[in-house]
């Protein structure tokens, strides 16, 4: 059995999306095959932005969020993250969080040299669910996944997560309740698996 934290980064919390179902299905499934899960419903909370490569490093001062959050990464062992593609990549919310929460120290240790780096991350899973108003195949072929591979070359596996598994959801706005339904299905698999 699995530690499953699931990031849910629509920023919209005032009204129900499609993330939250994918979400809801995730989570309900991987409780009930008897993993312990945990969400952060990123639109929920007040996230700050940093402005500066001080304010980024510094450990004074650090807002509630990014030790909630820091302490919810650190017990996982797999971490789900599911968003809409907003202007072709995460929305800034997520981004935001992202940097405030995967800070030195907690993520990744810089050499003294300043050359190179320690991953500490390591031992997390992790799936990326993203879902988009295009279709799949030309986010995948036109835009050649740009944003998805930075998050999971830049961010992920450069703090040590890995393997990373994901599912693009395309159209999501032309779908009918039958295609809906089937991704439902399938966040359910991935839940009851732990993947």
């Amino acid at each position: 059995m699995k530690q499953i934290l699931i990031i849910q980064a629509h920023p919209d919390a005032q009204s129900k999306h499609y993330c939250h179902a994918l979400a809801e299905a995730y989570r309900s499934a991987a409780f009930e095959a008897g993993h312990d899960v945990k969400t952060i419903d990123i639109g929920k909370v007040e996230v700050s932005f940093l402005r500066s490569k001080s304010e980024w490093e510094s450990h004074d001062n650090i807002p509630e969020f990014v030790t909630n959050g820091q302490k919810l990464v650190d017990w996982s062992d797999h971490l789900v993250f599911i968003y809409p593609l907003w202007l072709g990549t995460m929305p800034a919310l997520l981004k935001a969080w992202l940097e405030q929460v995967l800070r030195p120290s907690f993520a990744f240790n810089i050499a003294p040299t300043g050359q190179g780096w320690k991953a500490r991350l390591g031992g997390r899973s992790a799936r990326v669910v993203i879902t988009m108003g295009m279709p799949v195949f030309v986010y995948r072929w036109f835009f050649l996944s740009h944003s998805l591979k930075s998050f999971q070359r830049n961010i992920l596996k450069f703090a040590g997560v890995k393997p990373i598994h994901t599912s693009m959801i395309g159209m999501v706005e032309g779908k009918n309740d039958r295609a809906r339904k089937k991704w439902l299905v399938r966040m359910k698999k991935f839940g009851k698996a732990g993947i």
